[in-house]
């Protein structure tokens, strides 16, 4: 589904990603791992053409297209869709208009209000999530557990097959992570050629959304690729390379 080839990314004239490779096939469950500036936002916001980050050189493949010449919006219309660490409040636009319109602009035609209503309704509660939220300013006045229910009211709504999560476990207490991870591992079985970049520190949300491969990056690539073992002695030892990565960085599995 998404292949980058060789990425090299720079911020303010600073190497952010150093020739970083990664191929994500369909029905994946990707995580990426690391300590604080490595580099692991940034690889969102490279995929949704954040203009803050400028290619230098490589290649990012979606569907066996290259996406670099294509603006946020032809990137989301393709099925990519980012759960942002730190989601924006629009105030004055509510939920619902907001991700009718947004419906309206992936599918190019004008959303049925009544299948609209049902549909938004079914997720919302799905969510555990209160009626008013649906009507009032997108994420304004919302807690941080809030805010990221309500990126994944976003994914239930729009149905992307590309997702993004970056860290979509902080700021949640035990019952809402349980809820997020529960729905993501409904809409995993429900839409079984989606694939997930996870962007964590912990291994909360792991215990819910089980993955495929768990990535370390360093100095802007990635160092090892293991499974959720990995994740585990990140946890138990944090990032000390030594004990986490045991001197291999060849990017080989660590399974036990």
């Amino acid at each position: 589904m998404l292949e980058i080839k060789d990425l090299t990314v720079k911020v303010e004239n600073k190497i952010v990603l150093d020739r970083f490779n990664l191929a994500i096939n369909d029905g994946e469950v990707h995580v990426i791992m690391g300590p604080n500036g490595v580099g692991k936002s940034t690889l969102t916001k490279v995929i949704m053409n954040d203009p803050n980050y400028k290619v230098i050189s490589g290649d990012i493949i979606y569907d066996d297209e290259s996406i670099l010449k294509l603006s946020t919006d032809e990137r989301a219309k393709m099925g990519i869709f980012l759960a942002m660490q730190n989601p924006l409040e629009i105030d004055g636009v509510t939920n619902s208009d907001f991700l009718r319109t947004a419906l309206s602009s992936k599918t190019k035609v004008n959303v049925n209000l009544y299948s609209f209503i049902k549909k938004i309704d079914s997720a919302k509660d799905a969510l555990k999530m209160p009626d008013e939220m649906v009507h009032r300013s997108v994420n304004k006045g919302f807690s941080g557990g809030e805010k990221k229910k309500n990126e994944i009211l976003q994914m239930l709504m729009l149905e992307p097959s590309f997702i993004m999560l970056d860290e979509i476990d902080s700021g949640v207490d035990v019952d809402a992570l349980k809820i997020v991870g529960d729905n993501i591992n409904k809409y995993k079985e429900e839409h079984k050629e989606s694939s997930y970049l996870v962007i964590t520190h912990y291994t909360h949300l792991l215990k819910y959304v089980k993955p495929d491969f768990v990535h370390v990056v360093k100095n802007g690539k990635i160092i090892k690729t293991g499974n959720y073992d990995l994740a585990r002695k990140i946890e138990n030892n944090g990032f000390n390379f030594e004990k986490v990565v045991s001197n291999a960085f060849d990017g080989s599995d660590v399974s036990e």
